[in-house]
Formats: structure tokens, sequence, C-alpha cells
């Protein structure tokens, strides 16, 4: 598992950042695209599907795949850099980091402005502590 010092991770926010907030618009538009089919099969159930417009499925399902496709992609490459994604939704990323021989995690939550709270690996956000000296110590954690 890749680690980070807190000032590696403050560093890679701008990027990550920007992936993740793509990756939030492709999701959203995939849920839109999802709303959109359910209430066309709704329909389709209702009128019995005599007016179904065969074209307009494809090309939506065609668009719903692209979408999942672009929100996978973002989120690969996220998790390419050694970054965990524990919630896209609110747009949290993890990174993994050393403090005094054990491995716990830098919390980032999309609108912050830098990483602020760690946590142990079994606690979650929960359990997220404000960054303190020894993860600031000329920004290499021990």
């Amino acid at each position: 598992m890749k680690t980070f010092t807190l000032d590696e991770a403050n560093r890679l926010l701008p990027v990550l950042g920007g992936l993740l907030k793509s990756a939030l618009e492709h999701k959203a538009e995939l849920e839109r695209l999802e709303r959109r089919a359910e209430e066309l099969a709704e329909r389709v159930l209702m009128s019995g599907g005599s007016r179904l417009k065969i074209e307009e499925l494809i090309a939506e399902k065609g668009e719903r795949e692209q979408a999942l496709a672009r929100v996978r992609e973002l989120l690969g490459e996220i998790a390419a850099t050694g970054v965990l994604v524990k919630d896209l939704d609110i747009g949290l990323l993890d990174f993994p980091c050393q403090l005094e021989g054990e491995t716990v995690l830098l919390c980032w939550k999309m609108g912050e402005a830098a990483i602020t709270h760690w946590h142990g690996m079994e606690e979650g956000f929960k359990g997220r502590k404000p960054i303190d000296e020894r993860m600031t110590g000329g920004g290499r954690p021990n």
C-alpha cells in the first residue's frame, strides 16, 4: 500500500479534487438517465409498449453506459494514485500514511481547503481527529 506524507497528500488535492468533481458530475448524469429509464419503463408497462421508440431507448442506454464508464474511469485514476475513495457522494478521500509505525488515513472531504484530519484504519469518518504535531513535523509523519 502506498503511503503519503501530509505535504504529499495536500499537493495532490487540486488534481484529485478535479477528478472527484468530474466523477460526481458524471454520476449525477447517470442518475438522471437512470431515473428517465425507470419513468420510461413505467410508461411502457402502463401503455403496453405500443408507442415505444426503440431508437430513443438505444441512445439513452448508450448514454447511461458512457456515463457509468466515465465514473469508473475517473475513480480508477484516483485509485491509481494510491488514494482511497471512501464516499463518492460526499467527496471523501483517504490517504494512507505512516504514523509512529502504524498505517493511518489522512482524511479529506471535498470543500475542505486542505487535509486537517486523520483516523485509524478501522475508525472511519466519525473517528476523525485533528492533525497534530506528530504529522506536521517537517511535513513527514513518523
